[in-house]
């Protein structure tokens, strides 16, 4: 059946990653944990790879959307408050680097 629709085009792996990969930047999400979603779903890693970097994302502004969402707009100077903020980016998906240079 999914080998007809994709015959028919009516079914695109391509498609649906890339509306997955939306609708998830939509919800706040970085591109690691949606590359792992994706990844749970069987998306070939090529697709995923082109979903990802198809238009470019500015990454580091929406971690920053995300932050200050949650947290306000000061970045804090207690460690604690820090690495809670730290913590919270990452289990959003983005990587080390990018929220580093959020907080540098």
């Amino acid at each position: 059946m999914l080998e007809k629709l994709a015959s028919e085009g009516l079914q695109s792996d391509e498609r649906f990653a890339e509306s997955f990969v939306h609708h998830r930047i939509g919800m706040g999400q970085g591109p690691i944990k949606i590359q792992q979603e994706l990844r749970q779903r069987g998306v070939d890693q090529a697709l995923i790879d082109n979903a990802l970097t198809a238009e470019s994302f500015d990454w580091l502004s929406l971690a920053n959307e995300v932050r200050l969402k949650k947290f306000g707009d000061s970045i804090p100077d207690d460690y604690q408050k820090k690495a809670k903020q730290l913590r919270f980016l990452y289990s959003r998906g983005f990587n080390t680097e990018l929220i580093n240079q959020l907080f540098r």
